[in-house]
């Protein structure tokens, strides 16, 4: 599962198939969401996936990108730039004028593709809390 590949460079989270697949199915129920992958040999080789959230300082929707993984002899292809620009072009035909993302700071391999392809740092850092039902 690209997920697994996706999780194993990612400090914060671990992989949880039952989870992951509950969360993929939650997204493909959801009108505000969208996945899209990438097939090559008749087998899936990347996906990229967001949903909608609404910004007070956009005044509006933005996209919050949740998953950007290709199989790793797929990298290099630039099939995680285009998954992305059918992502951006998603978000532009509802309205969306943001699209926003995390990554592993760690990960210079992936930092290097999203700079590559415009991507801007910001001074924000990502926080993180737990209710009771979540875990």
């Amino acid at each position: 599962m690209l997920l697994e590949l996706l999780f194993s460079v990612e400090q914060d989270f671990q992989f949880d198939a039952k989870r992951q697949r509950q969360g993929l199915q939650m997204m493909l129920e959801n009108p505000s969401a969208c996945i899209l992958v990438a097939e090559a040999e008749g087998e899936v080789v990347g996906m990229c996936s967001g949903q909608t959230t609404i910004s007070t300082a956009e005044g509006g929707a933005a996209l919050l990108i949740e998953d950007v993984v290709v199989a790793g002899r797929w990298q290099g292809r630039k099939i995680g730039s285009e998954l992305l620009n059918a992502l951006r072009g998603w978000a532009t035909d509802r309205g969306i004028s943001r699209l926003q993302l995390l990554a592993d700071r760690n990960n210079e391999k992936a930092l290097e593709f999203y700079r590559k392809l415009g991507w801007q740092t910001t001074s924000l850092i990502a926080l993180r809390h737990y209710t009771e039902v979540s875990r």
